[in-house]
């Protein structure tokens, strides 16, 4: 009896623990392997912005930046370039992004001239006195006036004539014994513009003159006059400048990067400003072989006939010169929106295509001639290529901030996001967190040779020429200051630097072109001076760590607008205390404060 419950017990144990195994053991390898798989499905999928492609979360919700939707990171597809930028359809549009294929074409280039109208020099004359003399009475009193050759324009009181007739009369007397002498003395009077007949007249009136008329030489208008009434004259001094009119030049002005283009024999087509609606041709005749020391530029001229007087001299004109460059035929030519340019490499934006979106990859390019909106390009570029040519800071920051090659970071690698923004213009929580004095802080001065101060002096002064662009609103003007600005920067001698000050320039350098260039590229008034403001702190904290010699400034004054960017406040530098703020305008032009005087 005990061996048959012992036996009954023992197997209703083990079909128990079985029984149990069954039901609790599979029950629970699920749960681990469910688990499991959610923290493969979680590690897996990632959430980022369309906008701002650097922020990365692993479950969805708003843009910490933007404050859009977050969207599904897709995987990366295998054979695309690690180093591409990839963009959703929704991306590129938010940020305007447009692209263009590359193509061949004709480089013509529309070379714009700015000139003025001036009398033909070959047809200016200068009215001279041929009689010693007191003028007694101008017949042509003012300037502007038409004369016709051999009209009497003056009268002039000369004793010299009235001995010189007395001199002739008795030569006459003794004419038989001497005639030569007598002869001589008709010739004094001819030297002094009387004619045969005037002479004679003299002879058959038996009496001295004291007055005499001046007649014009030639037929024109005055344009110049030289004496007044009872003024004493010598002979050959001049009395009146006459130019005629008939036939003008129009001079242009022709810079030192466009003489390439203009040629004489190029013809121009253009319109002056008081004649609205009325368009000109001519033909370059003349190209002045020397450039202007002052002004830079050569003169390139423009003979015209001239019916009814329509042009006249000192009108401003503007001239169109579509000049073909020799010997560059079928080049690839892309627009100046496409090109990043840094002064020491240039790069675009190569668009591919995938099923689910759009990659772009940097390239340098070799740029050739600029075509006034394009440029030929030499090297870097096939026909067919679709790049990017709207929209490519917004591309080249997208790169930066993944870490991936950039046009200010080449080698590629992570910035900072932090209060150095490299160059990047600044977001608004970056903005609301500046350090309001960071600007006006006291920089520890480097050691710095005069020369380069001297060639520091002129980008201060390309800023201070943008800086006044901007307080003029004027877009187009503030681009041709930046551009100068980057000039004058590439002109800096940084080899001049040792040292720490040779690092702490490069560290300076970089921002500051990197923001020169999207001010030139960005439009909008908004843009550019987001790009300036940028501009205004690095260039404040190279001029107290570098010092500087200007020719236009003997000191600056940082001034501060505590409304500029929604109230967050901007800095700007001026060469005078008299506030003329850059970030408003006309709009609000007296707002802002002088911080601090800065000496050379």
């Amino acid at each position: 009896m005990n061996k048959k419950t012992i036996i009954t017990a023992i197997v209703t144990l083990v079909a128990g623990l079985l029984l149990g195994w069954l039901i609790f053991g599979g029950s629970e390898t699920e749960p681990t392997n469910e688990h499991l798989h959610d923290t493969e499905l979680a590690e897996e999928t990632i959430w980022t912005c369309s906008m701002h492609p650097q922020i990365r979360q692993p479950e969805p919700g708003d843009c910490p930046i933007c404050g859009m939707d977050l969207i599904l990171l897709e995987n990366e597809e295998e054979g695309i370039d690690p180093n591409a930028i990839s963009m959703s359809p929704t991306a590129m549009q938010l940020a305007n992004i447009q692209t263009a294929v590359v193509g061949y074409m004709d480089p013509v280039k529309k070379v714009r001239l700015n000139g003025k109208v001036q009398s033909d020099e070959r047809l200016v004359y200068s009215q001279s006195s041929h009689i010693p003399g007191r003028i007694e009475e101008l017949m042509v009193s003012f300037t502007g006036e038409y004369v016709q050759k051999g009209q009497v324009i003056a009268s002039v009181y000369s004793p010299e004539m009235v001995t010189a007739q007395e001199e002739l009369f008795e030569a006459q007397k003794i004419r038989k014994t001497q005639p030569a002498l007598f002869r001589a003395a008709k010739e004094k009077l001819k030297n002094w513009k009387l004619t045969q007949a005037q002479i004679q007249q003299i002879l058959e009136s038996g009496s001295t003159r004291e007055t005499f008329d001046i007649q014009a030489d030639v037929s024109g208008y005055v344009t110049e006059k030289m004496v007044n009434s009872g003024d004493y004259v010598n002979r050959g001094q001049a009395i009146y400048e006459i130019a005629d009119l008939s036939r003008i030049w129009v001079l242009f002005d022709v810079y030192e990067s466009d003489m390439t283009w203009v040629s004489r024999g190029d013809e121009i087509t253009f319109t002056v400003a008081s004649l609205p609606g009325e368009t000109f041709k001519g033909e370059i005749s003349f190209l002045d072989p020397v450039i202007d020391p002052k002004t830079r530029v050569a003169k390139a001229r423009v003979v015209k006939s001239n019916p009814g007087l329509k042009l006249k001299p000192e009108m401003l004109a503007s001239g169109v010169v579509e000049a073909e460059l020799p010997n560059q035929d079928d080049k690839v030519v892309v627009p100046k929106t496409a090109v990043m340019w840094t002064g020491e490499r240039s790069v675009v934006y190569v668009k591919s295509e995938t099923e689910t979106a759009v990659d772009f990859i940097i390239r340098d390019v070799t740029l050739g001639p600029g075509l006034g909106e394009s440029y030929i390009i030499e090297e870097g570029l096939e026909e067919g290529e679709e790049i990017a040519i709207h929209g490519t800071f917004s591309i080249d920051a997208a790169a930066q901030l993944a870490g991936k090659p950039s046009m200010m970071n080449p080698e590629g690698g992570k910035v900072s996001t932090g209060h150095d923004h490299s160059g990047i213009p600044m977001s608004d929580e970056e903005m609301e967190n500046r350090d309001a004095g960071q600007s006006s802080k006291t920089k520890t001065p480097a050691e710095t040779p005069m020369e380069f101060k001297m060639q520091f002096g002129k980008v201060v002064d390309g800023y201070l020429l943008l800086k006044d662009a901007l307080v003029d609103s004027d877009e187009k003007q503030a681009e041709s200051a930046a551009q100068k600005t980057l000039e004058a920067l590439d002109g800096a001698d940084m080899t001049l630097l040792k040292g720490d000050a040779h690092n702490r320039w490069m560290k300076l350098l970089k921002p500051i072109k990197y923001n020169l260039n999207g001010l030139i590229q960005m439009k909008g008034l908004e843009m550019k001076r987001s790009h300036f403001s940028i501009i205004s702190n690095k260039l404040t904290e190279a001029i107290e760590t570098f010092g500087f010699h200007s020719t236009q400034a003997k000191s600056l004054y940082l001034e501060f607008c505590p409304m500029a960017f929604d109230n967050k406040g901007a800095y700007w530098l001026s060469e005078s205390k008299e506030i003329r703020n850059p970030y408003f305008g006309d709009k609000m032009m007296k707002c802002g404060e002088v911080k601090k005087e800065i000496n050379k």
